[in-house]
């Protein structure tokens, strides 16, 4: 409410898949059974102080310019310079290279917290930029195709970086994601530098193609054409190779009757879409061949409708 004064909010931001396959820096998905939290204290002191990290990320930087929750508030600050200053607090429910939106998640969950100090509180879109300069110090670049998902909830279509518009697009009832994390880390910056820079003109309009039918497809209700454009011919080949068993495992899903499936994110976790009733098949299938690779897993089933990041109490 405008013109409210809190001292202290704490936020949750769910995980996230980033590119969906076919929508690299651009389309991404939320996972609101897995994310963090992130408490924001006014201080009186300018600046960003990030006094704690605490959960299942290990070591993460503790000053502010190289912490993404830090960098992102103190965007925020630069931007509309408060009287006050933030001292932050991280509860990290997501794994440091997993590829599920950890390092935005922080982001997301810092600066809608902190957006219940404000006086003026701004508007989601608002805070998206804010947040993308903090997922910048992970990936080396702006991009929102986990940063949206996490905020808005859904799935999530971004266009635009300066200026970006943000579109929630419907999914098909009955559509469950599932998502498997091998117990390894895989460093977004290391998935990113292997990427070519150009792409060829028929891997281009490839991508374009699928891209489009499974954007139709979503909002059509027709699971023949989201089956059918669930290929990535650009991205995922060359990521392949970082994810042991990529190819068993998605032979494996697919085998089991999933309409698509593809590496979350940078990797090295892996997803599926597929319908309900074929969930347990694709999920033990995807399970069984990370196993053959001696890698433990966790897991999530997750319906592709949610909310996105909340104030909690």
């Amino acid at each position: 409410m405008s013109g409210a004064v809190r001292e202290q909010a704490s936020a949750f931001a769910p995980a996230s898949v980033g590119n969906v396959a076919i929508g690299f820096d651009i389309l991404g998905f939320a996972i609101d059974t897995l994310g963090d939290r992130v408490t924001v204290s006014r201080r009186d002191a300018p600046g960003v102080e990030v006094s704690a990290v605490r959960g299942v990320a290990g070591e993460l930087p503790r000053e502010a310019r190289d912490n993404t929750a830090g960098r992102a508030l103190l965007a925020l600050q630069e931007a509309l310079h408060p009287s006050f200053g933030f001292r932050v607090e991280i509860d990290k429910g997501i794994p440091l290279g997993s590829g599920l939106g950890g390092s935005a998640a922080s982001a997301v969950g810092a600066v809608v917290a902190a957006n219940a100090l404000l006086p003026q509180p701004l508007s989601r879109l608002e805070l998206l930029q804010f947040a993308m300069a903090g997922e910048a110090v992970a990936s080396g670049a702006r991009h929102a195709d986990n940063i949206a998902p996490s905020l808005f909830g859904g799935l999530v279509l971004t266009v635009g970086i300066d200026h970006p518009r943000v579109k929630q697009i419907p999914v098909p009832s009955g559509i469950r994601a599932v998502i498997v994390h091998p117990h390894m880390f895989l460093a977004t910056a290391k998935a990113r530098a292997i990427l070519k820079l150009s792409v060829e003109l028929s891997d281009f309009v490839w991508q374009t193609a699928h891209l489009a039918g499974f954007i139709s497809g979503c909002y059509t209700d027709d699971l023949d054409l989201i089956r059918a454009s669930f290929e990535d011919v650009v991205i995922e080949p060359q990521r392949a190779a970082l994810i042991p068993g990529f190819q068993e495992v998605r032979r494996g899903a697919m085998e089991a009757g999933a309409l698509g499936c593809s590496i979350s994110g940078a990797g090295p976790s892996m997803f599926a879409w597929t319908l309900e009733g074929t969930v347990p098949a694709v999920l033990a299938a995807m399970r069984r061949e990370f196993a053959r690779q001696s890698l433990a897993t966790d897991h999530w089933v997750v319906e592709l409708a949610s909310p996105g990041a909340r104030l909690i109490e």
